[in-house]
């Protein structure tokens, strides 16, 4: 082979290596995802099952995909007045299409609103590893909230809600999981965890602190083996169906330019009174310039 000729080989291969991934397989006619070829999963896996040997790299045990399909399932939609809700269809109402409503909605989903998913699963993380094998839960799940107060966190993410009392979606979801342990499906390790954290969080404040949908979805994600972060993804997968759907809505709707509250509601303005602007300052701005 000539010179030229390899360096150019060489060239090729290098450029090739820029990007790799274990992830898709693509060529002329045939793709393949994680080494299925698309043909024979099409009509064979759900779409659970997928998002699933996209971020795993295989595909799930029925049982994990059900416990995940009833994760997202629950964190879809919560109405209008959710933040990320209500930009998409103040989005819609400006004339953007459902994509543009849609990002502006997820851009709006930190760690305040829909990252606390998350922030629990590292909360979860952390209890765990403090109490070891042997450790007593709820005393570790005390040590390290307190350690959290101390140091300025005083919202402990996955518990309380600013809407519910009791949240209507924890319920079913601690029934499933309690399924999924007695089955073998998952450990029950931090389904436990989640529990002693909302005893511990009575023990410190002196009330009663329940768990919420983002707590009970966190231990979910923890016992099917996700990253925090997929946590958090895994989030956002679930509530832009609630974001696509009410973006879909306000477009149907065919209102223009929808604020976040009805015209004939005045906000507050906390600034100074009316006041007037120093005399002359034209004059003496024109004369600083010279």
């Amino acid at each position: 082979m000539a010179m030229s000729e390899q360096l150019a080989r060489e060239k090729l291969d290098s450029v090739s290596q820029w990007w790799n991934t274990e992830i898709i397989d693509v060529h002329p006619g045939e793709i393949a995802v994680r080494g299925y070829r698309i043909g024979d999963l099409i009509g064979q896996v759900n779409f659970i099952d997928m998002i699933w040997l996209m971020l795993r790299g295989n595909l799930p045990r029925p049982a994990e995909a059900a416990l995940l399909e009833a994760a997202l399932v629950a964190s879809v939609d919560h109405g209008p007045q959710a933040p990320a809700i209500s930009i998409a269809r103040m989005a819609s109402t400006c004339g953007l299409p459902v994509n543009g409503a849609m990002a502006s909605a997820i851009n709006a989903l930190g760690d305040y609103h829909g990252g606390s998913g998350q922030l629990c699963m590292e909360l979860y993380a952390q209890i765990n590893a403090e109490a070891g094998l042997h450790g007593d839960l709820v005393d570790a799940a005390i040590t390290v909230i307190q350690d959290r107060l101390t140091a300025g966190n005083q919202a402990i993410p996955g518990f309380g809600h600013r809407f519910h009392p009791v949240d209507p979606r924890v319920a079913p979801l601690l029934d499933l999981v309690g399924n999924a342990v007695a089955a073998g499906t998952i450990s029950g390790r931090y389904a436990a965890i989640a529990r002693a954290t909302e005893t511990a969080l009575g023990v410190i404040k002196q009330r009663y602190i329940a768990i919420n949908v983002e707590g009970m979805t966190s231990a979910i994600y923890c016992e099917l083996g996700f990253a925090p972060e997929l946590g958090r993804g895994l989030y956002v997968l679930s509530r832009s169906v609630g974001i696509l759907a009410h973006a879909w809505e306000q477009k149907q709707q065919g209102e223009r330019g929808k604020g976040p509250m009805p015209k004939d509601v005045p906000y507050t303005y906390t600034g100074p009174r009316y006041r007037p602007v120093p005399e002359n300052r034209a004059a003496r701005r024109a004369a600083d310039a010279l």
